[in-house]
């Protein structure tokens, strides 16, 4: 069996989104820093997030079976570090909104809005899925955490052809 230390070190050189979950609850925003989002499904378009089973915002998003999740722009560590720490009022010098009945960043430079889909056990953590409801982005560079360091995802070169156009030529070659 593997140590929990090896896997703690494996899993940091992968690197993961810098992401901030908001929920709202009578009227008080709440948040937390997440490196576990991603896309799950396209029809119907899911997303997955993990928390730990104590923390204090899964138990407001199971409450509410609503979250949002803000993906922090590059340059945005300061944010991610405040959201990961566990002071009670981490919105108090934040610029933020209510979008779609949950707390958005106004620094995220892309943005999710679900209603909670499924809840499933993982170990000390629930993985939730989420129905996406509204999304948007800028299209700007995210922040990105990996070898426990924050960093910058590049600008992609659009010059490229994407890497779907690249699969389709592939399959139709076949």
């Amino acid at each position: 069996m593997v140590s929990e230390r090896a896997f703690r070190d494996l899993m940091a050189s992968v690197c993961a989104p810098g992401t901030v979950v908001t929920a709202m609850v009578d009227g008080t925003p709440h948040g937390a820093t997440v490196s576990s989002f991603a896309s799950l499904s396209l029809r119907p378009p899911l997303v997955s997030i993990a928390l730990d089973r104590r923390s204090t915002l899964l138990g407001r998003i199971l409450r509410t079976h609503r979250f949002g999740v803000n993906v922090l722009g590059a340059g945005n560590e300061d944010i991610a570090l405040t959201f990961a720490a566990s002071q009670t009022d981490k919105f108090c010098d934040m610029e933020w909104r209510t979008d779609h009945c949950v707390p958005q960043l106004t620094c995220a430079v892309s943005w999710v809005v679900c209603e909670l889909h499924d809840v499933v056990s993982g170990g000390d953590h629930l993985l939730l899925l989420g129905r996406v409801t509204h999304a948007a982005s800028t299209g700007a560079a995210s922040l990105v955490y990996g070898n426990r360091r924050f960093g910058a995802h590049p600008e992609l070169d659009i010059s490229q052809p994407a890497i779907d156009d690249l699969i389709a030529a592939f399959a139709v070659d076949q």
